[in-house]
């Protein structure tokens, strides 16, 4: 399927969008246009464009404002030195498949959801902001459009993606984040929809995260539904923990986190400098103790949005601990610079990861 291109006629001027790109902050500001493609039962996937970015109007009794129906994904384009790339857009398109196959909808062919992507960050490539740490996030995201009030299915589908210059992520501006620990809140259980990118999992989220704000913190941790014993993620990232004797454990994939890209990275990365990366429980009272024995060396978070930060300081009600000097350490650091470079296509890059844009 072809995207039929129409440019915005009224696109932000070039001296607004320089000013805008020195310090972009993160998902304030837009671009010129937006990807728009529709589904029904009947027609299928039909109407790809790419069109001015505005916005939407929907009936008070469209499905998603009522049954949630959502799912969404979160990547970036990267400025290179002969223009733009992507970090394995195959990826997030068929995690976006998973979860829209959790979430009883149609699924969007890999192929379509790639080229949607690839599509708007050629029109938008002068959004990529030419600053330490800029990128262009993208949000690719489908929703319920069926007018209707019925709890079941809903029978069509819009599909949009938007994009947003980014600078960085947390404004802390720490090297290494504080994060609190949630025992009151869960983030999801077994059987329900951890493992998929939908809204509600980070709706459910945010009160923990207010909680965390309020005690200085700058994410929080979830605990498992059932025993609050094992640690599962952050609010949107996932986690890993440096042993002294080069292991690094990380929580298993057990259907109530989501599975990172960046995670999935990290661990090849991991095995092919020698780690022995486990992917098994581990429990907050064997986080503070191995904090406090010296036998963790490093803990840090991975995601899109943040990439590889440090983890410094771990905050709750039962008292406060620190991971090592509560700074970055060498291994999160080299991490953080090998995945960049290959964003950015800067070296080698032998996982074929990055994927550039024709001009």
């Amino acid at each position: 399927m072809k995207f039929d291109i129409q440019p915005n006629i009224n696109p932000v001027s070039a001296q607004e969008r320089q000013d805008i790109l020195r310090d972009p902050g993160f998902g304030t500001v837009f671009t010129d246009h937006m990807a728009i493609l529709k589904y029904s039962e009947d027609k299928g996937w039909h109407d790809a464009q790419i069109t001015a970015r505005e916005p939407i109007s929907l009936d008070p009794a469209t499905c998603v404002l009522h049954y949630a129906q959502e799912i969404f994904e979160g990547m970036k384009a990267y400025r290179t030195n002969d223009g733009a790339a992507l970090f394995r857009p195959d990826e997030n398109a068929r995690r976006f498949q998973q979860s829209a196959k959790r979430m009883a909808m149609p699924l969007l062919p890999e192929d379509m959801f790639v080229e949607s992507v690839k599509q708007l960050v050629k029109i938008d490539q002068d959004w990529i902001p030419d600053i330490d740490g800029g990128s262009l996030y993208l949000r690719p995201f489908m929703f319920a459009s069926e007018v209707f009030l019925g709890v079941r299915p809903a029978k069509e589908y819009i599909y949009m993606v938007i994009a947003s210059p980014a600078g960085g992520y947390f404004k802390s501006g720490s090297p290494a984040i504080r994060i609190w620990v949630s025992e009151e809140y869960s983030r999801a259980a077994i059987g329900g929809t951890g493992a998929a990118k939908c809204g509600g999992n980070y709706a459910a989220s945010l009160s923990a995260q207010a909680e965390a704000i309020e005690n200085g913190c700058d994410q929080v941790v979830f605990l498992d539904a059932a025993e609050r014993k094992w640690v599962e993620e952050l609010g949107g990232m996932n986690l890993f923990f440096l042993c002294d004797d080069k292991t690094v454990i990380t929580p298993p994939l057990s259907g109530t986190i989501l599975a990172g890209i960046t995670r999935k990275s990290i661990i090849t990365l991991l095995r092919d400098k020698g780690y022995d990366v486990k992917e098994q429980p581990y429990s907050i009272d064997q986080w503070r103790n191995d904090a406090n024995n010296g036998v963790l060396k490093e803990v840090f978070a991975c995601g899109t949005a943040a990439v590889v930060t440090a983890v410094g300081h771990i905050c709750s009600r039962d008292g406060n601990f620190t991971v090592a000097k509560g700074e970055p350490g060498a291994l999160t650091t080299e991490l953080r610079q090998q995945i960049t470079n290959i964003q950015k296509c800067i070296g080698l890059d032998p996982y074929g990861w990055a994927v550039k844009l024709e001009a």
